[in-house]
């Protein structure tokens, strides 16, 4: 059984790792001011970025859906790790040995780990047997398809030697069970027993963006395979072809630096596309462009209301290629990027094009791309006779809900004049034509949106009737004061004013920054909080130890000041901001989470710590100003000859609060 990992090795795997390089990995981060990073949440659709990330607190929260957490819970939420494994996994990506209680074990026979140790087992396996006698027909089909030997290896592309359970013998010789690798998708069940799922075949790793080998594609070789001509790995605890792009894990830089990315039909056009050159190439594996898909790309390329990124989609001029631009078109408008379509002249692919014509041609292919309306209206039109009366009369039909649904106001009149020369007709009968589409379009987009609403707080019910009572980081227990390992700061998926269980259940308080009065009261205390909670260091423990005793005069806040007393020994530790979340209430998460990564006012950075000092000291003088002019109306109303030495007290308390006053001012 998996040991628990010590807690000073839990801490000083979060101190080495660098939040914003792991939330990099699945999320394009740009600047939002000193310290603060942010990008698309990939926990729930969005199209301005409202996930924020502070590297230096190590924490991150999403001011759309409330998700937020430390390094620990990123992993756990988008790889579905425990919280062992995603501990386990850093410290593994850093190089720093865990020590474990009592002797334990690290926890190597987890599920998912050791699917993903199986599948690059065999990724290593493949690799060795493209080099042997027997793969003389994968050679031969990669050389006749342009790629040498360095192409294989850039791309991990290796072979499946023919015969029954080559694979499953040597993975079973390297400690894996049988059930391990069928559950991996290595190997499949039959009347003879176990056998190889990829056999006769050449084969491309498929990996994640994390650059894990989560499945295989295999292509077939042999006249003899009456298998399909690509043979995927089937959905697995690790592998779900609904939410990985082949290639990504090698375009994912340049798709972010160039704000592009181009989707291919298959792997041997990603490895054209990238041996030519054009290096944000991607392909889905084995299944139709999706809306997942769509997420994923747009969490790289930064995809924003601003819509300066480009995809570009390349699609055979057949028709099963034009069935699947008009399939990409229907999910055009959840980008924010303009949406082009490449058509490879005389029906190449981009791995046919590169064997035929060079380099040079592929990347011509990308640059002489259509915008995506242009190519769905021509194909549209392509279905009539425009000869006829009653086929301009049927294509506008079809064509104008086309023009009608472009949501750049700019663009529209350019096709609607486009369309208008494409038909030979008035300007003004497809004026009309796009305004009744539109009339049509909102009217249905009503009701999807009453649809969809419906659905959506059906799913929060169940989700939240779920997650009631559920707080901590998981996998090795639930909170520190139980003295388990879960204190990994999981804030709880609670999102302002959502229901949080089913039925006549009550409604949870949950706390947001959403919620605070707009005075200047509230705002000083919440840029303190900011303070104290992101640069610990630059307040200082004194500076903080006082200021988390002054008075608040809003209660969430003052419940985040009581959390920091109570946590004051650990200002200066790597979960300092999940030690204050952990010892308050669960309707307080979010804001803590919020408080954590909220942007702090832009400066430059020497000018950042006096800044941060002077917000903290601020909260104390108000507290003192106010405290002063409780005395002075205490003295005035005091009789000192009644009572003389309660005049004494209060003018001793006096004069403690003006000199604190003018130290903390440097008087």
């Amino acid at each position: 059984m998996a040991g628990l990992i010590r807690r000073a090795d839990i801490d000083e795997v979060r101190s080495r790792v660098n939040i914003a390089d792991i939330v990099g990995e699945f999320v394009t981060l740009k600047s939002a001011g000193v310290g603060s990073m942010k990008g698309l949440c990939p926990f729930h659709d969005e199209r301005s970025p409202s996930f924020h990330v502070r590297p230096q607190v190590g924490f991150y929260h999403c001011f759309g859906c409330g998700e937020g957490g430390d390094v620990f819970t990123f992993l756990q939420k988008m790889d579905h790790l425990t919280f062992s494994e995603a501990v386990e996994r850093l410290a593994g990506s850093i190089g720093f040995e865990l020590h474990y209680q009592d002797g334990g074990q690290a926890s190597d026979h987890t599920n998912r780990a050791r699917l993903l140790a199986a599948n690059e087992a065999a990724r290593e396996w493949f690799i060795e047997q493209l080099m042997t006698e027997g793969a003389d027909a994968g050679r031969r089909f990669l050389g006749e398809r342009g790629f040498d030997a360095a192409a294989a290896e850039r791309f991990g592309v290796g072979y499946a030697p023919q015969g029954w359970d080559n694979l499953g013998k040597h993975l079973r010789t390297r400690g894996f069970t049988t059930e391990e690798l069928s559950t991996a998708g290595l190997t499949s069940q039959g009347d003879r027993g176990s056998y190889d799922r990829f056999r006769g075949r050449l084969v491309w790793p498929i990996r994640d963006q994390t650059g894990q080998t989560v499945g295989f594609g295999a292509r077939r070789l042999f006249d003899d395979d009456k298998g399909p001509k690509y043979l995927n790995t089937p959905e697995t605890p690790v592998y779900h072809k609904s939410q990985v792009l082949y290639g990504l894990d090698l375009a994912k830089r340049d798709i972010s630096r160039s704000r592009q990315v181009v989707v291919v039909e298959g792997y041997t056009d990603v490895m054209a596309c990238h041996l030519a050159g054009v290096t944000t190439a991607v392909a889905t594996c084995g299944t139709a462009f999706g809306v997942d898909h769509i997420k994923i790309m747009r969490r790289i390329l930064g995809d924003d209301t601003a819509g300066l990124g480009e995809v570009v989609f390349t699609f055979d001029p057949d028709a099963a290629g034009q069935k699947a631009a008009l399939r990409a078109f229907s999910e055009e408008q959840r980008f924010a990027a303009q949406t082009y379509v490449a058509v490879a002249p005389d029906g190449l692919d981009p791995c046919d094009l590169r064997l035929n014509r060079g380099d040079d041609a592929v990347r011509r292919l990308v640059k002489s791309k259509k915008p995506m309306f242009e190519f769905v209206i021509r194909q549209k039109l392509s279905n009539y006779d425009l000869n006829t009366v009653e086929g301009r009369v049927a294509a506008l039909r079809e064509a104008a809900p086309v023009v009608a649904d472009i949501r750049d106001p700019a663009l529209r009149p350019g096709y609607t004049r486009e369309l208008a020369g494409m038909l030979g007709v008035e300007i003004g009968d497809v004026e009309r034509a796009i305004q009744a589409s539109s009339t049509a379009g909102a009217s249905d987009a009503r009701k999807a949106a009453v649809d969809r609403d419906s659905r959506d707080r059906a799913t929060r019910q169940g989700d939240n009737a779920q997650s009631q009572g559920v707080q901590g980081g998981g996998g090795q227990g639930d909170s520190r004061d139980r003295g388990g390992q879960g204190g990994s700061g999981q804030l709880r998926d609670q999102r302002p004013g959502a229901p949080s269980g089913v039925g006549d259940a009550p409604l949870a308080r949950v706390f947001s920054l959403t919620d605070l009065p707009i005075t200047t009261s509230s705002r000083l205390e919440r840029d303190a909080l900011m303070a104290m909670l992101q640069y610990p260091k630059s307040v200082g423990k004194d500076l903080i130890a006082r200021a988390s005793t002054v008075s608040f005069s809003n209660a969430p806040l003052a419940a985040v000041r009581n959390a920091i007393a109570a946590s004051l020994d650990l200002f200066d530790q790597p979960d300092w901001v999940s030690a204050v979340a952990s010892s308050l209430d669960p309707e307080y998460s979010t804001l803590v989470g919020q408080l954590a990564v909220a942007p702090i006012p832009e400066r430059p950075e020497r000018e950042l710590d006096v800044y941060l000092r002077r917000v903290t000291s601020s909260l104390i003088e108000r507290h003192l100003v106010r405290r002063k002019e409780e005395l002075l109306g205490q003295l005035y109303r005091i009789d000192s000859s009644v009572d003389p030495e309660g005049y004494r007290r209060i003018q001793r308390e006096l004069m403690n609060v003006e000199a604190e006053r003018r130290t903390l001012n440097g008087e």
